[in-house]
């Protein structure tokens, strides 16, 4: 009986502990290599084209936002400069305005950065400010403000703003509102060089009138230039341009600026305003515009007459 069992412990099967040879690890692996590299390089073009959709979707709804404010600020306009004011001081106000009027580089920087594009007076509402004599409600009122829009180039690497592309500023001084009950005191303050126009002033026109305008002396502007939108074109001679209709001037007339410009009658207060996005630009690809990728390029614009109204208050 013990060498039975001692027979049967001899015949039981061998066990093996055996891996993978180096032979079939390296195999493996280069079959592995030549499956998921493929695979990798399709992911990663998805999602990259994602982003630039992504940036061009941004683009083209800020602009789209952007020009629908402009639109309503100049809908309120009661003049609009044209490239015949804006870029003589002789006979314009190009010396009153920013860049030319001020040496603080931080409002607006200097001429050669600095564009203005769209600069109009407009009259807007004050609701709610005037004491009544008669009831406890307070009257609305009225006043007049000087509003400037800008191309801005300035932008420098590694600054608030984008690099390689442009932005848009705006720029306003606006009248105050004096307390009738008390004509030292201002309900609402005064900008700094503001003065208002002068509808008496010499001149044969409201274009000669308005030209004569001048800032409020020995006073400098301590407003602000703000930026309104940003990733906006800087333009090239590739890129299209829309040709002003008779009877308006181009602003500026520069055509290598063809990321924001505007069509002017000052006339008939009349503007016609274009911007142009640079969706690229937000994915850090600065390729220029050209036609193969022209939808990164969203460009809307906006015909406007000023609806405001000259009067006194």
């Amino acid at each position: 009986m013990l060498d039975l069992l001692t027979k049967l412990r001899h015949k039981s099967p061998k066990r093996f502990n055996q891996g993978f040879t180096l032979i079939e690890l390296l195999v493996a692996m280069v079959i592995a290599t030549l499956v998921i590299t493929p695979l990798l390089g399709f992911m990663v073009d998805i999602l990259n084209r994602d982003r630039i959709e992504q940036t061009k979707a941004t683009s083209e709804a800020e602009i789209q936002a952007a020009i629908d404010y402009i639109a309503q600020d100049l809908e309120q306009a009661v003049y609009i400069y044209n490239a015949s004011s804006l870029e003589n001081t002789s006979t314009g106000i190009k010396d009153q305005i920013p860049p030319a009027a001020t040496t603080a580089s931080t409002i607006c920087g200097d001429a050669a950065q600095c564009f203005p594009v769209l600069v109009f007076w407009k009259r807007e509402t004050i609701k709610n400010i005037l004491p009544n004599s008669t009831t406890s409600e307070k009257d609305d009122t009225f006043v007049y403000s000087l509003v400037a829009y800008y191309l801005i180039k300035n932008n420098a690497a590694g600054g608030t703003w984008s690099n390689n592309t442009a932005r848009i500023g705006r720029f306003q001084i606006k009248d105050g509102v004096i307390n009738p009950n008390d004509s030292t005191n201002y309900l609402v303050p005064i900008d700094q060089g503001y003065q208002g126009f002068n509808l008496n002033a010499v001149g044969a026109t409201l274009s000669d009138k308005m030209n004569r305008w001048t800032k409020k002396a020995r006073e400098n502007y301590t407003n602000q230039v703000i930026t309104l939108i940003d990733y906006v074109d800087k333009g090239t001679i590739n890129s299209p341009i829309q040709n002003c209709p008779t009877n308006t001037q181009r602003v500026p007339t520069d055509t290598t600026i063809r990321g924001f410009y505007a069509c002017v009658d000052s006339t008939s207060t009349l503007a016609q305003v274009y911007i142009r996005g640079n969706a690229l630009a937000r994915a850090n690809d600065t390729t220029p515009y050209n036609s193969s990728n022209s939808a990164y390029f969203p460009t809307v614009s906006v015909q406007v007459k000023g609806r405001g109204f000259l009067g006194v208050n």
